[in-house]
């Protein structure tokens, strides 16, 4: 598998339980360390990736999108993995977010109160369902066209990549999931202490 295969997977919304240990390994990679510094985002459109990222996944009594820096995570695939193209589409679809915002509130989605904001999130999230029900609706009366993802769906894949950078993070895995990345040792031919051999 390559990180082209990788993205396709992760745009088409495959689901979370259903990682590949090989899949979650190509999504742990892309979560950068404690040094990083944005290579794609400016810090307007990271400001919008926050605040949409900690809509979805709000921290509660675990942490949240943001606790475990899911922008980041989108900036490293949008740097390295998405082409130019689809990098592109990407960054319209966070504009057009403003865009709806200021026609909406008068002010860009990160400015807008958290009630705003949900408010926006849910009308887009219910374009998509509804965009995706037509889809469906004409699927054998269409060519399919290949890598149209990111162009046709902004709000689905955000949703997409916002949870899979979530749910293969160090902090969601070990703090919301409670498992361990790397289990602990197995030691299968230990002596057994002499008390307990009786």
């Amino acid at each position: 598998m390559n990180r082209r295969d990788a993205l396709r997977m992760l745009t088409a919304g495959a689901v979370i339980p259903a990682l590949t240990p090989e899949l979650f390994g190509f999504y742990r990679q892309a979560h950068p360390d404690a040094s990083y510094s944005l290579r794609t985002l400016n810090p307007h459109q990271n400001d919008t990736v926050v605040a949409m990222i900690d809509q979805i996944i709000p921290a509660t009594d675990t942490p949240g999108a943001k606790a475990a820096r899911v922008n980041e995570f989108i900036d490293v695939i949008l740097t390295e993995w998405a082409t130019e193209d689809e990098r592109r589409h990407f960054l319209d679809g966070l504009a057009d977010v403003d865009k709806q915002g200021n026609e909406l509130f008068g002010k860009d989605f990160a400015a807008a109160s958290s009630v705003q904001q949900v408010t926006l999130l849910r009308s887009m999230d219910d374009a998509a369902a509804a965009s995706r029900s037509e889809r469906r609706r004409h699927a054998n009366n269409t060519v399919p066209q290949p890598d149209t993802q990111l162009k046709e769906d902004f709000f689905t894949v955000f949703k997409n990549i916002t949870l899979h950078g979530y749910y293969t993070s160090e902090v969601a895995f070990t703090k919301e999931l409670n498992l361990e990345i790397i289990p602990g040792a197995f030691h299968g031919c230990t002596v057994v202490p002499a008390e307990r051999k009786a």
